[in-house]
C-alpha cells in the first residue's frame, strides 16, 4: 500500500511539474508568436505589399511616361515660341528701321 501511495505522489508530482512545464511552453510560444506575428496573417500582409509596390511600380512607370510626353510636348512648344517670337521681330523689324530713318 505505501508503494502505491508513493508512487501516486510521484506521478502527482511529475504531472503538476509538466503542468508548470507545459504552462511555461504556453507562455513561450504565445510571447514567440507576439513576436512574430500569424504566420498566415505574415503571408496575407506580405502578398498585400508584393500586389501595392507591383500597382505603384506601374503608376510611376505610367507618370515617367507622361511626364516623358509632356516633357516632349514642352519642348516643341518652346520652339514654336522661339519661331513665332523670331516672325513678330522680324515684321517688326522693317517697321523700326523706317522709324529709324524719318527720325534721322
Amino acid at each position: 500500500m505505501q508503494i502505491l501511495h508513493n508512487l501516486m505522489n510521484d506521478m502527482d508530482s511529475a504531472a503538476t511539474r509538466l503542468d508548470a512545464a507545459l504552462k511555461r511552453l504556453e507562455v513561450a510560444l504565445e510571447a514567440h508568436l507576439t513576436r512574430a506575428g500569424d504566420p498566415a496573417a505574415l503571408k496575407a500582409e506580405i502578398a498585400a505589399l508584393v500586389e501595392d509596390r507591383a500597382r505603384l511600380a506601374d503608376q510611376l512607370d505610367k507618370a515617367l511616361a507622361r511626364e516623358q510626353e509632356l516633357q516632349t510636348l514642352a519642348d516643341e512648344a518652346s520652339e514654336a515660341l522661339g519661331a513665332a517670337i523670331l516672325e513678330v521681330r522680324a515684321a517688326l523689324s522693317p517697321e523700326e528701321e523706317e522709324a529709324g530713318d524719318g527720325q534721322g
